[in-house]
């Protein structure tokens, strides 16, 4: 459970205002934050408005009372039993695409919601169903959380109430927890951490499905999980040092972080055979990644949130090529015609390839990440396809995340030079170690039961080597022999 809430006062001060100024009597919107396992508690630095559906409609409303119960009895008093309507669906979507923008450690921590007191109890059930449902949508993976925070701004009396709400399956009333909120100064206090990580994962293509993984989707979402796992074992470089675990960090500026991967420390690494693979899958590239870092917290816990801003960025670019390929199933990138058995062209998406079917290589280059200045001198972030221009980034900025675009196009980053990608080849075209060729041989003898005679064993390679080796040594010694006794 969360011990206490830090806002920050400056963005906070300018969002009540603003929510004082308009007519809305109710709006519901995002809590972007960072939580911290290490003090046990959640910084807050920015509230974001769920913008109107696709039909124009907003996110949030008041339900009035039905105006025959409110009348039954002029001269006994009823209570206000206006409620607030949520589109959970969409508020949840908002979570989902604004999670995308966010880099290392800052998260959707929550929803918030300006509404009066009345209409606040009596939606307690819809208010909770709504923050768990932007939970699953924008998840907290790389920390042990099970709350999500719910933060009413109330116009009547004019106040801010915090609460932690449990995401147990059972959402009750009793789901909602007060929790200590004040504002402060938080932005002003974070450090920031800067890696860039070139990584290169070569995964084979076995023949006839034999493997669980066959669509691209499939083979892909298990390449980032494979990486994960080596970015777990990862030590770190700050400034060039390497990290201690507890050690805090006090210097000033943007701090480079290098991953060292230990060498050979995959353990789901097997040994195929030539017979059983029909191509190599390659996927690799650079990727950037920040991160922020509150000055009481261990440097060990930035180590921790660029490993995760890493693995979150690769899942986020292959969910955004799957989501554009489903809604658009012509758009194939130049690898959308799947090849059966039959040699006939079918056209899927792309990400419902099957790999092994393919019969000539194929590439997709994932889209690129771009970097947009945010709040106080951190980042937001985006992703372009090859086609797209930072024109997309600031179109996405202004409507997700309610933040004016960026009006000087140099103070955009754009420093993942090397496209990430993925590479089909066949197997023939990639080099194979000796060792599995012989093992091939030896396999392939087995299944057509034959042994092997002395005269074949003389005739390979291995033992060519030894007799020439041994007529060279015999011949030396001669010669030797012969040189000693002209000299005696």
């Amino acid at each position: 459970m969360v011990k206490g809430v830090v806002g920050e006062e400056t963005r906070f001060q300018s969002v009540e205002d603003r929510l004082t100024k308009s007519s809305s009597p109710a709006e519901v919107g995002l809590l972007i934050g960072k939580f911290s396992s290490a003090l046990d508690r959640v910084f807050l630095f920015d509230l974001i408005p769920t913008p109107p559906n696709d039909s124009a409609e907003p996110a949030s409303s008041i339900i009035q009372p039905d105006k025959k119960l409110a009348s039954k009895s002029k001269s006994q008093t009823q209570p206000d039993s206006s409620s607030l309507f949520i589109d959970k669906d969409w508020v949840s979507e908002h979570a989902r695409q604004v999670s995308r923008m966010l880099v290392g450690g800052i998260k959707v921590v929550g929803v918030y919601v300006w509404v009066n007191d009345n209409a606040f109890k009596n939606s307690t059930l819809m208010l909770c169903q709504t923050v768990k449902g932007v939970a699953e949508a924008a998840p907290v993976s790389d920390v042990n959380w099970d709350e999500r925070l719910l933060l009413q701004i109330c116009y009547g009396p004019r106040r801010w109430n915090c609460r932690n709400c449990s995401l147990s399956s059972n959402i009750t009333s009793s789901s909602l927890r007060p929790c200590d909120f004040k504002m402060g100064k938080v932005l002003s206090s974070f450090q920031t951490f800067r890696c860039m990580h070139n990584f290169n994962l070569r995964l084979p293509i076995l023949r006839d499905g034999s493997s669980k993984f066959q669509t691209l989707s499939d083979v892909l979402h298990h390449a980032i999980s494979l990486h994960a796992k080596e970015l777990a074992d990862a030590k770190a470089l700050i400034d060039g040092k390497l990290v201690l675990d507890n050690e805090p960090c006090s210097l000033d500026g943007v701090h480079e972080v290098e991953l060292l991967i230990p060498f050979l420390n995959n353990g789901s690494i097997e040994a195929y055979s030539q017979r059983d693979v029909s191509g190599i899958l390659s996927f690799g590239g650079a990727i950037c990644s920040f991160a922020y870092l509150n000055s009481k917290e261990p440097i060990s816990q930035a180590v921790t949130d660029i490993k995760g801003d890493i693995i979150t960025s690769l899942q986020s670019r292959l969910d955004i090529i799957c989501d554009e390929t489903d809604v658009d199933s012509g758009n194939h990138h130049d690898v959308g015609k799947q090849v059966n058995e039959d040699d006939v062209s079918v056209e899927k998406p792309v990400s419902q390839l099957v790999l092994h079917l393919l019969r000539k290589e194929c590439s997709l280059p994932f889209p690129r990440r771009v970097f947009a200045p945010w709040l106080a001198g951190t980042y937001a972030c985006d992703y372009l396809q090859p086609s797209e221009t930072v024109e997309v980034l600031k179109d996405h900025c202004m409507e997700l995340l309610s933040m004016k675009a960026p009006t000087d196009i140099s103070t955009i980053l754009e420093p993942e030079k090397e496209v990430i990608s993925f590479r089909t080849k066949s197997f023939w075209d990639v080099a194979v170690p000796s060792y599995s060729e012989i093992h091939l041989r030896e396999d392939k003898m087995k299944l057509d039961g034959r042994g092997e005679s002395s005269s074949d064993k003389l005739m390979k390679p291995g033992y060519i080597s030894v007799v020439a080796a041994g007529l060279i040594l015999l011949l030396s010694v001669l010669v030797g022999f012969v040189l000693f006794a002209r000299k005696g």
